[in-house]
């Protein structure tokens, strides 16, 4: 792989990725191989490790994962169906006209998009399906825990958001999109979390990690303080869902 810069946020706290990442929903990975034209080979691009790839592995009967980053990959389970590997979105190793469906999970904000679509269209199948995918923030049934969760992420987060943040936060809607596009109903993501996994998910964050770094220590200890007390019991188990968007197209080359 060539030694190359890439935005990378998420490889130093990879293994808490891998722990706290919610995994897509399996109506997901089978609404995709229904879309596609076959269900031989998928492609996670930026898999991290492995949420979607696990999930696409039970409707594909093989699914290439990759990553730039070796540190995500080091965190994803093994998986005979799966075949994780080092390399960038634009410059994936596939041959020609081989893939049914390219997906791309909370990743595709990072990628350069002329150089990535040159790639969908040289590795995919007529008729194959490229899928962007991403989930923005979180809520629970309760209004009042949601106010903590928009203010963090609205005021105390705001100067440390990634400029490519609001791509997520738009569901992709306004990326440049050159295929033929497709309107699905995504499934629902959601989970039964207590408080300690929900804030070892929003550690996550990469605006999370800019503002401990800029302001010499971490906001979400004071957000969890001030939680804590609200959410009657730590071991509780609480609905978390986020808001899914699938970006769908068919690649007609």
């Amino acid at each position: 792989m060539e030694n190359r810069e890439f935005k990378d946020h998420f490889s130093q706290q990879s293994q808490d990725y891998a722990l706290f990442r919610p995994h897509y929903p399996d109506a997901l990975g089978k609404l995709l191989a229904e879309l596609s034209p076959g269900t031989k080979l998928a492609v996670d691009v930026g898999c991290g490790s492995g949420q979607l790839s696990e999930v696409l592995a039970n409707y594909f009967d093989q699914v290439m994962a990759i990553d730039a980053s070796s540190e995500q990959l080091a965190q994803a389970k093994p998986h005979p169906k799966i075949q994780y590997g080092q390399a960038f979105a634009e410059e994936i190793p596939c041959v020609d006209q081989s893939i049914d469906l390219i997906a791309v999970a909370q990743a595709a904000h990072w990628l350069d998009l002329e150089k990535f679509y040159a790639e969908v269209r040289r590795i995919a199948r007529p008729n194959a399906i490229l899928a962007l995918i991403s989930y923005g923030v979180f809520s629970v049934d309760e209004p009042h825990l949601n106010h903590y969760f928009k203010h963090f992420y609205e005021v105390t987060l705001a100067p440390y958001w990634p400029p490519e943040r609001r791509h997520v936060d738009e569901g992709y809607k306004n990326l440049p999109f050159p295929f033929q596009e497709i309107v699905i109903q995504p499934p629902v993501l959601e989970v039964e979390w207590n408080f300690y996994q929900l804030i070892g998910y929003m550690s996550t964050l990469s605006a999370v990690k800019a503002a401990t770094k800029a302001l010499g220590h971490n906001p979400l200890n004071v957000l969890a303080d001030a939680l804590l007390p609200q959410w009657e019991g730590p071991e509780l188990p609480r609905v978390i869902r986020w808001p899914l968007s699938v970006r769908a197209g068919r690649i007609t080359v």
